[in-house]
């Protein structure tokens, strides 16, 4: 009798590369729909978007979106929703200014006391939620009141400014290059010998370094935990998917650090950024708050019945959103190098929509950490582009409102259609 096990139908095994494209169809979709934007506005801006130092302004344009994005997609996951975030940063920018500048606080000191402020805030607000049973919305609504009118309380109609030179580069500054700098062209000389501005590229060599070993770390991983995957029975993606989903993704974290080496190298607020992420990601994945973030939102008595503490989860999630949005407050004043009353006005909006964008679910239980990250960056590339191309603001705002709507509505297809 023979042991030799047939092989698999033609019909079969295109019906299971259809299944992973739809099982995976959101996380290939964000990061095509990313590419696709970023060519579009290449071609429409004359290569304007690509120029290292536009590429900067973007990172930098969008960093405290970023970072109140990550504590936005927990809260979202577990069902919540705060527009607190936008006034909250504001007002923690100008309670760092005072301190700073009208009291000569040390900046470190300050910054630290400021975000020690921010998980009070978001606790506070978290305590009506989850014990007092207040809709997150309610609750954070009136936040946003409130520290909007404590904003303009605190700075008394004026602005307050400049930041310490160390504050400022929260936002302003960039890594040094300990290695030193590469010339891979090198650049034409004046009469006295001197280089002439605009010519050769002489590259950032800590930036490309560590843009090598950010690609080595992410392909080490991955197949570590597509073997983990394997090992333990569970279906893993298809391999040709795999390698050229991180392929694709390795490219892309090249050329940009070849992009930021060939101007000043990673900005300070990057690597803040990077830690985040890094720092998110594994929680999310790995550590059973995460896993219990997750359950709450995806069946909250369920949740309660498995012996989840549902209201002291949700009291920490708020906390971390202010944690967060205190930092993302001293970022966005560290790049204005100073504390204005109208800091943070309409930042929530960009939030949430950089977390729908980016694949959450309206209805909680769905999302992911790298998702919400380049949803972020789909709307900071959308509006840096339709800056450049000279479209006007109120039709910005269209384009943005029928992105953000036309997520959602996806989400909700894909859902009903499974």
């Amino acid at each position: 009798m023979s042991t030799e096990t047939a092989a698999p139908p033609a019909s079969a095994a295109k019906a299971t590369v259809q299944d992973a494209v739809r099982e995976n169809l959101r996380e290939y979709g964000l990061v095509i729909a990313l590419i696709a934007i970023m060519v579009f506005f290449w071609y429409m801006t004359n290569g304007v978007l690509f120029y290292p130092v536009n590429l900067t302004n973007v990172v930098l344009q969008n960093s405290y979106i970023i970072v109140m994005a990550l504590g936005m997609l927990l809260v979202i996951v577990a069902g919540h929703i705060d527009l607190s975030v936008g006034a909250v940063a504001g007002f923690i920018g100008a309670v760092a200014a005072i301190l700073m500048v009208d009291y000569g606080m040390n900046p470190l000191l300050a910054g630290l006391l400021c975000i020690a402020f921010g998980a009070v805030i978001g606790g506070i607000q978290g305590y009506f939620i989850a014990y007092m049973k207040i809709p997150s919305f309610i609750v954070t609504l009136a936040g946003m009141l409130v520290f909007k009118g404590l904003l303009l309380n605190v700075l008394s109609g004026r602005s307050v400014g400049p930041f310490p030179p160390l504050f400022q580069l929260l936002s302003a500054g960039f890594i040094p290059d300990v290695i030193g700098p590469f010339t891979l062209v090198a650049p034409t000389l004046n009469a006295s010998g001197a280089p002439m501005p605009g010519t050769g590229i002489v590259l950032h060599s800590t930036t490309l370094v560590i843009g090598v070993l950010i690609v080595l770390a992410m392909l080490y991983l991955a197949v570590q935990s597509r073997r983990s995957r394997e090992s333990h029975g569970y279906e893993a993606e298809p391999f040709v998917f795999f390698v050229i989903k991180n392929l694709v993704i390795s490219a892309i974290i090249l050329f940009l650090m070849y992009k930021f080496a060939s101007f000043r190298g990673l900005p300070n607020v990057l690597v803040v950024m990077g830690v985040l992420i890094a720092l998110f990601v594994f929680i999310t994945k790995r550590m059973t708050f995460g896993r219990r973030i997750y359950a709450i939102g995806g069946n909250l008595k369920a949740a309660a019945l498995s012996g989840i503490n549902t209201e002291r989860l949700t009291f920490h999630i708020f906390a971390i959103m202010g944690m967060l949005a205190a930092l993302a407050g001293l970022i966005y004043s560290a790049r204005l190098n100073m504390a204005t009353p109208k800091a943070g006005a309409g930042l929530e909006l960009d939030v949430i929509a950089a977390v729908f964008v980016g694949g959450a679910s309206a209805l909680g239980g769905v999302g992911q950490v790298t998702g919400a990250v380049i949803g972020a960056f789909i709307m900071g590339v959308m509006n840096n582009g339709m800056g450049i191309m000279g479209i006007n603001i109120d039709w910005q705002q269209v384009i943005k409102g029928l992105v953000l709507l036309g997520a959602v509505a996806f989400d909700l297809y894909n859902k009903k259609k499974g």
